[in-house]
């Protein structure tokens, strides 16, 4: 899981995306889309538990991120 992550952390910092960020509108919809799916697989493989365990964030934080991956 955490090498999903890495490889996340990865893409993200390097300059070549799968589409330019100079394209309006879509080229920064492809990051959000990659982190948005990436987070999802890694909320729903880890579970709500462990989620619960390590949020540091508020309450309405943590549920917001629940709905968005369906673990609610």
């Amino acid at each position: 899981m955490r090498i999903w992550l890495d490889v996340l952390l990865v893409y993200l910092l390097l300059p070549i995306d799968l589409i330019p960020d100079f394209i309006p509108v879509v080229g920064y919809a492809d990051d959000a889309i990659i982190v948005a799916l990436l987070l999802r697989f890694a909320t729903r493989h880890a579970g709500a538990a462990a989620l619960d365990r390590h949020w540091p964030g508020t309450p309405q934080g943590l549920q917001a991120l629940r709905s968005i991956t369906g673990l609610a």
